[in-house]
């Protein structure tokens, strides 16, 4: 008798547990630019378009795990504030930030490649340090950009290439660079 009474409360035990909450990760994936703020643009592409992309491929890519929970800071063409934006993920207070942007210099360039930027505190630069190994060779720097400033958890904004750079704009605004981008992203996530 005592062992059908061990045995029906394990199941009962094992049913509730099931049913029981699971406590998410919440990531903050920032599309930088927007609306009316195109961002680098070079020959009729714009880095407002190509992070969104790469935004929401991470948001699906990183949901398929049932630990994490991905916000964009938007998820259309529209322009919410720096200070919009920051509002937001301090009231969502998530694990981490990750603002995606595409670098650009006046003139055609041989720079390429991805650049991070880092707040001044410890948790942002070892997260950048990570995000470093799945990207291959980058430089990390800290700088004084609002979102990383105004952000009360860690952030990290990620310049994914360079759009005066031919070969970069190309892979950024291809289908298939910016699912490899995305995925080396989500990797990333899913790592920590």
């Amino acid at each position: 008798m005592k062992a059908l009474q061990l045995i029906i409360l394990s199941f009962l035990a094992a049913i509730i547990l099931s049913f029981s909450p699971t406590s998410k990760k919440y990531i903050v994936i920032d599309a930088g630019h927007g609306g009316k703020d195109l961002g680098a643009t070079r020959n009729g592409i714009h880095e407002k378009d190509i992070v969104l992309n790469i935004a929401k491929q991470i948001k699906k890519s990183v949901e398929r795990n049932d630990n994490y929970e991905v916000i964009l800071t938007r998820d259309d063409d529209s322009y919410p504030s720096l200070s919009e934006r920051t509002e937001k993920i301090n009231k969502l207070n998530p694990e981490m930030v990750i603002s995606l942007h595409v670098n650009q210099t006046p003139k055609e360039t041989e720079k390429t490649g991805f650049e991070i930027y880092v707040q001044k505190n410890e948790q942002s630069k070892n997260l950048a340090e990570k995000l470093k190994h799945k990207l291959g060779e980058c430089p990390v720097k800290e700088e004084n950009l609002h979102l990383l400033r105004e952000s009360k958890v860690p952030a990290i904004l990620l310049e994914l290439g360079f759009m005066s750079n031919t070969k970069d704009r190309a892979y950024m605004s291809s289908e298939e660079g910016q699912k490899e981008i995305a995925e080396k992203i989500s990797d990333f996530i899913r790592g920590n």
